[in-house]
């Protein structure tokens, strides 16, 4: 195993475990929410922003992990009916385009976005946390997803990855 497949497995690994943590404190603050509405007869205002923060951190790092797991979904029927060197070429193209979009959308418009809301002191309503750290795991995940569309192409290359 070489380093950038090491580093590689280390950054999933955290991934994983990030987000069961994150997971785990949604079911809770939901399981609260119900419990303190239904049983308690009063509702707490910040868990339903708190369940929205997790579920965002939940979806767009989940992406970030798929992509680097190379389990997104995908409509193969053609790429199936290519050639072994179509193949190659046509998934270096599409990791490409993938830290394109990493790139362009997630990190620089999500960088943009951070900084404008940290620059304009934007707090959430209830918890009034800075937005600004809420949005940053936008720009985040774009750069995991560039350094796994980067050992993705690597992969490609050494004829290491199943196309």
């Amino acid at each position: 195993m070489d380093k950038s497949e090491l580093i590689f497995n280390k950054v999933c690994l955290f991934l994983e475990r990030f987000m069961i943590v994150v997971f785990g404190l949604l079911v809770l603050d939901v399981l609260f929410q119900v419990f303190s509405r239904y049983l308690l007869g009063t509702s707490f205002t910040w868990t339903e922003e708190f369940a929205r923060f997790s579920l965002i951190w939940m979806t767009i790092l989940g992406a970030a992990y798929l992509n680097g797991k190379r389990e997104h979904l995908s409509m193969d029927f053609l790429y199936d009916k290519l050639s072994e060197q179509n193949k190659r070429k046509v998934s270096i193209l599409i990791e490409v385009l993938i830290f394109l979009f990493a790139l362009i959308v997630m990190v620089i418009g999500g960088l943009n976005l951070v900084y404008t809301t940290l620059h304009l002191e934007q707090l959430s309503g209830t918890l009034r946390i800075p937005l600004g750290y809420v949005y940053a795991i936008l720009p985040f995940s774009g750069f995991l997803i560039m350094c796994f569309s980067i050992y993705h192409i690597s992969t490609i290359y050494k004829n290491k990855i199943n196309l």
